[in-house]
């Protein structure tokens, strides 16, 4: 049946970070569940991140509690569509988002942050006010390590799904004498995972993806250990606006990606068939995404279903 799409929804800013760490002779990345009862999808694995914050754009007082300055930090982090404060914003929010729900803080300082983190994490378990950022860097002897993010992908969500995210993707290594400890709040368990484990485990049902986060590691797959990734990722630029079409189906849904032949038409039919015979293996390429109600599993491309 055709099916045409409706007026966007206004999306709101949001950054996330891949944390990445060495595995042997290849590397791992991180995965939080989010809780049921989320309202943006619940239960399913997401990289750290959230919302930016109003408190994310003051320059003023975030220049002086980062490792390199705001012009350094344009050039390594930009893009011509924002400016410097734009920048900053996403990137404060990357790393409190990073915090609030995994538990790592990007920080950079002489002596030994162990006690001060563990005490921040009790805040955390408690409660943090949306503040806790700004007021903590300016009182402690630290400095964000924004020269840790790299530039991963940019994602707008699509626009038929009630929330809706601008969402900047970094990537980052993981601070060593640190541990990953989700919140037990927005996030219910954590792993570590290498990009074929993510991938298998969506498809199983074991680790349940988010659309980015499937292509994500799908892409992460390229990358056969961690020098190619961060040399990779030290050269990387935001590249072209990931803004993928949801089209509702009588039984699931599904997401169309900018590279498939189809994602222009202003139309698309969909046949009623068993679309668990078109579902890819771990790592075939892919530009669409089958919801089943429960799972995006990537599925092959037929010129109708």
């Amino acid at each position: 049946m055709p099916i045409s799409e409706k007026e966007p929804s206004q999306s709101s800013l949001a950054a996330t970070l891949i944390l990445v760490k060495p595995h042997g002779n290849t590397f791992k990345v991180y995965l939080l569940k989010r809780s049921p009862k989320s309202r943006f999808m619940p239960g399913v694995h997401v990289f750290p991140g959230g919302m930016v914050d109003p408190e994310d754009h003051d320059l003023a007082t975030w220049a002086d509690h980062m490792d390199i300055s705001p012009g350094d930090m344009q050039q390594k982090l930009g893009a011509e569509s924002l400016d410097v404060e734009d920048t900053l914003s996403f990137v404060i929010a990357a790393i409190r988002e990073t915090f609030e729900e995994a538990g790592v803080l990007l920080v950079n300082k002489k002596e030994n942050i162990g006690p001060d983190l563990e005490s921040l994490l009790e805040q955390r378990d408690d409660h943090l006010d949306s503040g806790w950022l700004k007021s903590f860097m300016t009182t402690a002897n630290w400095a964000l390590a924004v020269s840790k993010l790299h530039r991963w992908s940019h994602w707008i969500t699509p626009r038929l799904m009630k929330l809706r995210f601008d969402t900047r993707f970094f990537l980052a290594l993981m601070p060593e004498n640190q541990v990953c400890r989700p919140d037990r709040k927005e996030t219910t368990e954590g792993r570590w995972v290498t990009p074929k484990e993510g991938m298998t485990g969506n498809l199983s049902g074991e680790i349940p993806l988010s659309p980015p986060a499937v292509v994500i590691l799908h892409d992460l797959l390229a990358y056969p250990c961690m020098d190619d990734l961060m040399k990779a990722a030290s050269n990387r630029s935001w590249g072209n606006v990931i803004a993928p079409r949801l089209i509702p189906m009588e039984r699931g849904a599904m997401i169309i990606e900018p590279w498939d032949p189809m994602y222009d038409k202003a139309h698309i039919q969909m046949e009623k068939v068993t679309l668990e015979d078109y579902v890819l293996d771990a790592e075939a390429p892919f530009s669409r995404l089958w919801n089943n109600g429960r799972l995006w599993r990537p599925i092959r491309v037929q010129e109708h279903y």
